[in-house]
């Protein structure tokens, strides 16, 4: 029976026809059992059928004067006639009857047994709001899944914020961020437990927060965010929002509780299969069966689709377990068929997932991934690795990884020969044999774009574990930049005696130690002097970042500016939004900024002027540990 028709009979269906349809044909059932079977023959030997009853126990003495009989209910009264004549009956009234075309769309018996429970509870209004009990239901007062005494930022923090400029900054960041630390503090900054700003719907402020997680690959805690919020509460755009988290965390199932009480809400072909398949799950699976042939019959989706929702459903128990995949005339891989097909063991042509993992929409697949256990562990390496540059993953949650696939011999190829590598990085004796080993992951992963970074992310801490000397001078500007790639700025500080000034090392270690001091004028030339990158960027980032810490010698920001061809003068609408936020010390609005201002996917599509107000507003705002972090990051990877 189709969703259209349901529709069409909650409309038809008034209340008194519904009940005696529901009369019909619970009749029509009864009187159907009554003629099916006999009754059941005992089994038990004579006597025990009909045992004799007891006798009635005797009533206890009374000590009063014997009670007299009970009250009869009193009759009801008619209405007062004339005397003589006959008594006056109230009339019944009619009940409605329903037209000739009315009659006409009821279902039949055949079509109410087709139905599911929530199909029925649809068509007959009795489908409930919420699926927790009102005690149990959560407050919106608060939402976020980071408490301020787990590090979140202040509960309070965008309360009072213009719900509309709220709105704004996270409505317009679309797309992962260039800096690695800028992509954790802003995943701290938005799952933050918060206030909605006044005037705003908490659901759609969860709704537009989760959109940025889902956009910068952060699945799983999207998909937590989400969960925070009772289902009976969400919203279509916090549905939408959840069934990317849900897809792209590779947790089908987990969509399963807003699918089944928001029913026939919608009717697109991803929620007909998330339908069927929750149905599976909930032990209806011969329903599932059903919707999913009469979903391929109708095409409501792709053919690779729909037998990817068999497979998945069928994994439930009886059903479509053994359903066979046929990759033949699929032209692409979709955010559903990556999902389902790593869920159910289905392995993906070698040449769709190289073409979905190269196109421009690759970091998708990539981070959703590295994410997921379902994926061969020596393909899920290569996705951690960029994961890991882009701060999904940690510099620890990466060598574990490389830890497992050493651990498992049956693996090879390049990803188990770099986890020998990053072994021989930590527990070889000798130190010079562990840098030897170090190089040799920071040049295999330097053919391509962004991957040297990911060496830098995975040696970090083996390079802490290098002591500082004069002996290693010659890989103290990788050593250097590849701890603090994990934020061990102090390791990276011990360095500075040994360092030359105006190398990369020192200008590293000039914006990242905690206790550093402002810079020597002779440092800084020199490092603009021997700064060979694109246009000079490392040197503009440099005196960004030094200017913005307050590390400038001179403080001439403008002055070194023109040396590298910069007017830190200019002024933007977002330079003057951030200033803004810093001036009234508002740390969350200033992160949710920031990460509006770092958008892209190279170093090269964020200018100094960006960063340098960025950097300021972090340090201003009591953020300084990021804000050093974000330009050191600018600086190594310029």
């Amino acid at each position: 029976m189709t969703r259209s028709m349901n529709r069409k009979i909650a409309l038809q269906l008034s209340g008194v026809a519904a009940f005696a349809m529901a009369g019909a044909f619970g009749g029509a059932v009864l009187g159907g059992f009554a003629m099916a079977q006999d009754a059941p023959e005992s089994l038990l030997p004579p006597g025990f059928d009909d045992p004799v009853p007891a006798p009635a126990p005797a009533p206890p003495p009374s000590v009063g004067p014997p009670a007299g009989p009970a009250p009869a209910a009193p009759a009801p009264q008619a209405a007062p006639s004339a005397p003589g004549s006959a008594p006056v009956v109230q009339a019944i009234p009619d009940v409605p009857r329903l037209s000739a075309e009315e009659a006409a769309g009821l279902p039949s018996l055949e079509e109410l047994e087709e139905l599911t429970t929530d199909e029925l509870d649809d068509l007959l209004g009795l489908k409930p709001q919420y699926d927790i009990p009102p005690a149990a239901r959560r407050s919106l007062a608060r939402v976020g899944v980071l408490s301020p005494a787990e590090g979140g930022l202040a509960t309070g923090a965008l309360a009072k914020q213009p719900s509309a400029l709220v709105r704004a900054i996270l409505a317009g960041t679309k797309a992962p961020l260039v800096s690695r630390w800028g992509h954790i503090l802003v995943r701290r900054a938005l799952v933050s437990r918060y206030a909605a700003p006044e005037g705003m719907n908490p659901v759609e402020f969860a709704a537009l927060r989760a959109g940025v997680l889902n956009a910068i690959g952060e699945f799983g805690l999207a998909r937590a965010l989400v969960q925070d919020i009772d289902t009976g509460n969400w919203n279509a755009g916090l549905t939408d929002q959840a069934l990317v988290a849900y897809i792209g965390a590779g947790d089908v199932v987990g969509s399963c509780p807003a699918v089944r009480l928001q029913g026939a809400d919608r009717d697109d072909p991803q929620w007909v299969m998330l339908r069927a398949i929750c149905n599976a799950y909930a032990g209806e699976g011969a329903l599932s069966s059903r919707q999913l042939n009469t979903a391929q019959n109708e095409e409501v989706a792709p053919e690779i689709d729909l037998l990817l929702a068999q497979r998945y459903a069928g994994a439930a128990g009886r059903g479509r377990g053994g359903t066979t995949v046929s990759w033949e005339g699929v032209e692409g891989i979709t955010p559903w068929r990556f999902s389902l097909a790593n869920s159910v063991g289905e392995t993906i042509p070698e040449e769709l997932l190289s073409s979905a993992v190269n196109s421009r929409s690759g970091g998708y697949y990539r981070l959703a991934g590295a994410a997921s256990a379902a994926v061969p562990l020596d393909q899920r390496v290569d996705f951690a690795d960029y994961a890991a540059t882009r701060g999904v993953f940690s510099s620890k949650a990466l060598v574990s990884l490389y830890s497992e696939l050493y651990n498992n011999e049956g693996l090879g190829g390049p990803a188990a020969q770099r986890a020998s590598r990053l072994r021989d990085a930590y527990v070889v004796l000798d130190p010079q044999a562990r840098i030897t080993a170090m190089r040799g992951l920071w040049g295999d992963l330097d053919g391509e774009s962004g991957t040297q970074f990911a060496g830098h992310i995975l040696t970090a801490y083996a390079a802490a574990r290098i002591p500082p000397s004069v002996d290693a001078l010659g890989d103290a500007d990788q050593l250097i930049a590849s701890m603090l790639a994990a934020g061990l700025e102090r390791d990276a500080a011990a360095w500075s005696p040994f360092v030359e000034e105006g190398t990369l090392g020192w200008g590293l270690i000039a914006l990242a130690d905690p206790s550093g001091g402002a810079a020597s004028v002779g440092a800084v030339d020199e490092f603009l002097s021997d700064d060979d990158s694109d246009g000079q960027r490392k040197s503009a980032f440099l005196i960004a970042g030094l200017g913005a810490l307050g590390r400038l010698p001179a403080g001439d920001l403008n002055g070194y500016g023109a040396q590298v061809g910069v007017d830190f003068a200019r002024q933007t609408r977002w330079t003057r939004m951030i200033d803004r936020a810093a001036e009234v010390k508002n740390p969350a609005m200033v992160a949710l900024l920031a990460g509006l201002g770092m958008q892209g996917d190279e170093w090269s599509q964020m200018t100094p002027v960006h960063l340098y107000h960025l950097v300021s507003a972090l340090n201003r705002v009591g953020l300084e540990a990021e804000a050093r972090m974000i330009a050191a990051e600018a600086v190594a990877r310029g």
